[in-house]
């Protein structure tokens, strides 16, 4: 994408609302978001409702993205090599745990995230591709030294998945043999997630968002509240 161009996008996202009049535009979206992981939570909550709220999980997987895709400031090659990659090695991994055992350890998924295909939900793959760009943009001006960032970032995922994992059981995303997650699949976390990050890191396009972080923020707390709901 042309450098005026994506100057141009990065000015509008981040624009400050004129004297007295509305907010920017991004202020807005980060209300949305805050007001849409809130209604999650509430839903999530009801075990009325619950099962309607699981069956929106894809939905809510794909319009996160859609959101940080929005303020993504340069759509190039690199940026999409990026992409397919988070996308591809993090659903092949999984495809290769739930068949082998490698590298997370036992497990298989239920129905609640939607389409499958080699018993593996499409939605994994967007769910690592989420994830890989929130931690990769966290670190990506706080440190310099790329291995450094790419472990970093990864360390972070694996936290996020500990803080998933009880939610994603507990609403039968999926399972694990004997009900315990075990040491390897933390472990295969860091593996897999640190060669995305490497991506990450190595593929070269504008790497500001304006509502990354805070979408992040929103999905921790999201995943932390409802561990102590459920």
């Amino acid at each position: 994408m042309n450098t005026s161009i994506v100057e141009t996008k990065q000015q509008e996202n981040q624009k400050p609302a004129k004297e007295g009049r509305g907010i920017s535009s991004t202020t807005w979206f980060k209300i949305l978001i805050s007001l849409f992981y809130l209604v999650g939570i509430v839903g999530m909550s009801i075990p009325e409702i619950r099962p309607f709220f699981q069956q929106l999980t894809p939905f809510h997987l794909l319009l996160s993205l859609g959101v940080l895709f929005w303020f993504h400031m340069e759509w190039n090659v690199p940026f999409g090599i990026f992409c397919l990659a988070a996308a591809l090695i993090g659903y092949g991994s999984e495809v290769s745990g739930v068949h082998t055992g490698f590298p997370f350890g036992s497990y298989w998924y239920g129905p609640v995230l939607g389409v499958q295909v080699f018993e593996v939900p499409l939605m994994i793959g967007v769910n690592w591709l989420l994830l890989s760009y929130m931690a990769g943009h966290f670190f990506h001006t706080k440190i310099q030294n790329d291995i450094l960032a790419a472990l970093v970032a990864a360390a972070l995922m694996v936290g996020i998945d500990f803080i998933i994992e009880p939610v994603a059981i507990s609403l039968d995303f999926w399972s694990w043999e004997g009900n315990i997650v075990p040491v390897q699949n933390y472990l295969g976390w860091l593996g897999v997630a640190f060669i995305i990050q490497i991506i990450y890191r190595k593929t070269s396009f504008s790497k500001p968002n304006a509502v990354s972080d805070f979408l992040l923020l929103n999905l921790i707390l999201f995943f932390a509240i409802l561990n102590l709901i459920l």
